[in-house]
């Protein structure tokens, strides 16, 4: 089934007035949230520790079929810039490990002006998957990232190059690197983190979702949750998906 392998959600697991009828109206909000989606991207783990029992409190919250995708600290990609980063991978991979099955992707999100360095990345990259073969999925921002070589260093380590908007570049839209893993954040256009897409805009991405291979798994996440219509639109592409097979 082709949407077996395709990870819709948002950034968080907010439940907005407007749409909270749409979903289960018992337990947290977490489990009303994947009532409905199967995944969910936690961006707080960028800015601070979690408690193991939190993560544990999160895995018990969802389903069985549900996934995680958890931002990478910026102690690592902000501060040491992808430098020196086994210790506080290591650290953060022992935090979230309570998530289990449950843990989906890793994303590896890049500061705008972090230029593309080869050694520097394939060092980094080859340091993360020694200590995690899961999903990763790397947004860069910088443009040197969208060349044919970048693209190439993440593909070597099965790293999918995530597939933003608006984009920075125009290959910034596209997604890149390793196809096991077809990434779509989507931040709010024209205004980010706020504005909602709208149905003919997602019946354009709808059909970009088909994974391209047997083996191609497919994230979606809607993180223009500021005005509350990322949940709406999630649901809306939902829909879509769902009437198209």
């Amino acid at each position: 089934m082709v949407r077996g392998r395709i990870f819709l959600g948002t950034a968080g697991w907010s439940v907005p007035r407007a749409v909270a009828g749409l979903f289960p109206s018992e337990g947290s909000a977490l489990e009303r949230y994947a009532g409905r989606f199967r995944a969910a991207e936690i961006n707080s783990t960028f800015w601070r520790r979690h408690q193991p029992a939190t993560m544990e409190r999160w895995r018990k919250a969802v389903p069985r079929g549900f996934r995680f995708a958890l931002k990478l600290p910026r102690a690592i990609t902000h501060e040491r810039e992808l430098r020196a980063a086994r210790a506080p991978l290591l650290e953060f991979l022992d935090d979230v490990a309570p998530l289990r099955d449950r843990l989906g992707p890793i994303l590896v999100q890049l500061p705008p002006s972090l230029a593309f360095e080869r050694r520097r990345a394939d060092t980094f990259f080859r340091t993360l998957r020694a200590l995690y073969p899961g999903h990763v999925a790397c947004e860069p921002r910088h443009p040197s990232w969208f060349s044919a070589v970048a693209s190439a260093v993440m593909a070597a380590h099965d790293v999918a190059r995530v597939a933003a908007d608006p984009p920075r570049v125009p290959e910034a839209g596209q997604p890149g690197g390793s196809p096991s893993l077809v990434y779509f954040r989507l931040h709010g256009s024209p205004v980010m983190y706020r504005s909602a897409y709208g149905r003919s805009w997602l019946a354009a991405l709808a059909p970009r979702l088909r994974p391209t291979t047997r083996d191609t798994t497919v994230w979606c996440i809607f993180d223009n949750t500021a005005s509350g219509a990322a949940a709406a639109d999630a649901l809306e592409l939902d829909g879509l998906l769902s009437n198209s097979g």
